[in-house]
């Protein structure tokens, strides 16, 4: 399964390791993805694949009690 938030869209980005002698090597920055079941109403949820920072937002909105 891809490392893809379901709810943002957002990916994994790439960049660069920098050495100290400024060597550039590519690499990765993986998002933080978590299963979490989102409540829908007349169902019971659904689960999903989502990035903290979406989870933060969704909080922030009220779509989950704290």
């Amino acid at each position: 399964m891809a490392r893809v938030c379901q709810v943002s869209g957002r990916r994994p980005q790439s960049g660069y390791n920098v050495s100290h002698s400024n060597r550039h090597t590519k690499r990765r920055f993986g998002i933080n993805l978590q299963s979490k079941r989102i409540p829908l109403p007349g169902l019971s949820g659904k689960s999903l694949r989502i990035s903290t920072r979406a989870l933060k937002t969704l909080y922030r909105k009220g779509y989950f009690p704290s």
